[in-house]
């Protein structure tokens, strides 16, 4: 694909990025089946001390797919995988796109309530799930298209003998995890399903432009959530761009920190799409905990570690964090929040590369933007558009609007969606003339480099002023005391908003609401100072670490709510 536009930005590309990229017309499958013909008994998979080589890993794929043809699938149904981080995960996405599927990413944590509404909207008629899940989608199973589920354990996939002592050890912890095998004909094992099914190749007549790969949900935190739908040609071209911003990437010879979700769209494309596509190592983690990824990271030596501000977060505040040997990674993104500045320099001086800070969006496949893996990584900064990707700011007016001046983020690129699933109108009102409109407030500096100051839904209008929560966040941030913070605005009589600040403070560590309010307002015009501080032990997360900075608005609202 040629850019024949050059933009301010492509001087400011890290040696060795081009700025524009020749993509593959084909199919994302098709990338594992490559791999494993170059690199057949090269480690593909790595989990917990279980390896599968490329080319098990293929022949594991082919199995399932024509198990799921021989059920009835046919091409561009959906197939729901509700999977933690393993190889059954890795196994299920590419088998269901092998048999003509379309996958929808679908979060184990989910209650019946999100479940059922996901299964319903996406019309999935079969499910990949862990056993755990089981009886929650028992639940609503007959309010949904379901006809089969296919069942797998965590053990499946464990070597000996932790495969016999993790049942063992779930049963003495009493979380309930041993879950009994209903005997029905729509309900099925993983293994089975594997073990019978043919390694026969599958006559697919694909589209990559036009044919979704993926349904992936977004939006349920401000409502119900809505199916972002991508094409194999999006997946293709986000995972090529994810590989050419790091331009000392080798084919077949690096290895992936694989502790973001798989379902979601972030870990899927920069983890397990990334992996696949340059037969690199995936090492996988079933859930983020900061020791043992510690360890993991000493013993398998990962090249690359994408991952989320949270993440390194909490691998700085390990009391032993400086005991581990992480100097084998060579690049980290971090995405999905804001990157505090202090954890980027500090997290930075334990590796060989660089942490940087990027930036993306469900419907963006995700990555529209990072900072170079170079000297060019400018502090506080989304980083430049990648390869083939256009971005501006525009103001309510619809104009563009001048350096430095706040507006809307709009995106224009290959990887940009081709709409939500059957909501037209929403399609319509973010998708004008080939650009998306992105929500998020953000300015442009000269040299081409992006800046977000926060979504234009939490901007906080205090007293006629505009407050970006973000910059009383990076002050907070750099307070020596506090681990994490968000703020939200609350509604105030006088003002009509005012700020109010959610702390976590570091372990053995203390400070007092005055403390952090002077130190805010040695950095902070007075307008902007939180008027009111919370202490917690944690905050509302998403599972790739985001903060969900709406689920303490609805708190707040409830508590004024109540007493009313």
């Amino acid at each position: 694909m040629t850019n024949n536009v050059e933009k301010e930005w492509f001087s400011y590309y890290q040696e060795g990025v081009p700025s524009s990229i020749e993509y593959e017309n084909k199919p994302l499958q098709a990338y594992l089946i490559d791999a494993a013909t170059k690199h057949p008994n090269k480690t593909a998979v790595h989990f917990l001390g279980k390896e599968l080589t490329f080319q098990e890993l293929l022949s594991r794929s082919k199995r399932l797919a024509n198990s799921l043809r021989k059920n009835g699938l046919k091409q561009s149904d959906r197939v729901s995988i509700m999977l933690p981080n393993c190889p059954q995960a890795v196994i299920s996405y590419y088998a269901v796109l092998m048999a003509g599927g379309v996958v929808v990413q679908t979060n184990p944590l989910y209650m019946e309530r999100e479940l059922e509404h996901q299964l319903t909207d996406s019309e999935a008629n079969m499910m990949i799930c862990l056993d755990l899940v089981l009886p929650k989608v028992l639940k609503v199973k007959n309010k949904t298209m379901l006809q089969h589920i296919v069942v797998t354990k965590i053990q499946d996939y464990l070597p000996f003998p932790k495969n016999l002592l993790f049942p063992l050890i779930q049963k003495q912890k009493k979380q309930g995890l041993l879950v009994e095998m209903p005997s029905t004909d729509e309900i099925h094992t993983f293994k089975n399903w594997v073990a019978n099914g043919s390694e026969d190749d599958i006559e697919l007549d694909v589209d990559p432009k036009e044919d979704l790969a993926l349904l992936q949900y977004t939006g349920g935190t401000t409502g119900l959530a809505k199916g972002v739908m991508l094409t194999h040609f999006n997946l293709v071209v986000n995972t090529m761009q994810c590989k050419n911003w790091i331009p000392d990437a080798k084919y077949g010879e690096e290895s992936v920190m694989g502790i973001l979700p798989f379902f979601h769209v972030y870990g899927m494309t920069c983890v397990m799409n990334l992996s696949i596509m340059y037969a690199a190592k995936m090492i996988i983690l079933p859930k983020f905990e900061p020791k043992d990824t510690l360890k993991a990271i000493e013993k398998q030596k990962p090249t690359l570690f994408p991952g989320a501000p949270t993440i390194y977060i909490s691998l700085l505040n390990e009391p032993d964090f400086d005991q581990y040997d992480l100097s084998s990674i060579k690049a980290c993104i971090s995405g999905s929040a804001p990157l505090p500045i202090e954890v980027q320099q500090k997290f930075q001086e334990k590796i060989t590369g660089r942490l940087v800070e990027g930036y993306g969006l469900t419907e963006s496949s995700p990555v529209t933007h990072s900072n170079p893996l170079s000297d060019g990584t400018v502090v506080g900064s989304i980083g430049l558009p990648w390869p083939d990707t256009d971005a501006k700011i525009v103001l309510p007016t619809g104009d563009e609007a001048a350096l430095k001046e706040i507006g809307e983020l709009i995106v224009q690129g290959p990887q940009v969606m081709k709409g939500y699933w059957k909501r037209p109108d929403e399609t319509n009102a973010v998708l004008k003339d080939g650009w998306l409109f992105t929500g998020d407030m953000a300015y442009r500096d000269e040299k081409g480099y992006f800046y977000v100051v926060d979504r234009k839904k939490d901007m906080i209008i205090a007293g006629g002023y505009n407050i970006y929560p973000r910059e009383v966040e990076e002050v907070l941030y750099e307070h020596p005391a506090v681990q994490e913070a968000v703020v939200i605005g609350i509604p105030d009589a006088y003002r009509g908003e005012t700020v109010k600040a959610f702390v976590v403070l570091k372990q053995n560590e203390k400070a007092t609401e005055e403390e952090i309010n002077q130190f805010c307002r040695k950095f902070l015009a007075a307008y902007k100072v939180p008027r009111l501080y919370e202490f917690r032990e944690e905050l509302p997360k998403t599972t790739v670490g985001k903060i969900l900075r709406r689920v303490l608005v609805d708190e707040e609202k409830a508590r004024k709510d109540q007493s009313l």
